[in-house]
């Protein structure tokens, strides 16, 4: 399944070197959110912003999180507009896999010259 995820992946890449294309670096997260959310829906690709999960320990809750982005139900997409991808942010993005069913997650950084991503799966360990 993961494999098949290759296509969503580069397309939700693709749209994120338009939006990085278009305004450059030096914007706040949410300016890029809502970028990459126009780009998207523009590509006719589904997502939910914003989309709450809820964090468990020992079956119970202990808080709550809201991902960026969550594209078709099937993939994580963490925003960083930042210097560059650091080990936290892959720590955070590896800690909403974990806590979803979901089995692959995107970190988009979009404050570099260069837009950066690093792809995330799921350990099946």
């Amino acid at each position: 399944m993961v494999v098949l995820l290759e296509g969503l992946t580069w397309e939700i890449i693709g749209a994120a070197m338009e939006v990085h294309q278009t305004l450059g670096a030096g914007f706040v997260e949410s300016i890029y959110r809502n970028a990459l959310s126009y780009e998207l829906q523009s590509r006719g690709v589904s997502f939910d912003t914003e989309h709450e999960i809820r964090i468990a320990y020992k079956n119970q809750l202990v808080g709550r999180h809201r991902l960026d982005l969550l594209v078709d139900r099937r993939v994580i997409v963490e925003l960083k507009a930042t210097t560059s991808i650091a080990e936290v942010h892959v720590s955070q993005a590896l800690s909403y896999l974990q806590a979803t069913t979901v089995e692959v997650a995107l970190i988009i950084n979009f404050g570099t010259p260069r837009l950066t991503w690093k792809r995330l799966v799921k350990s099946r360990n």
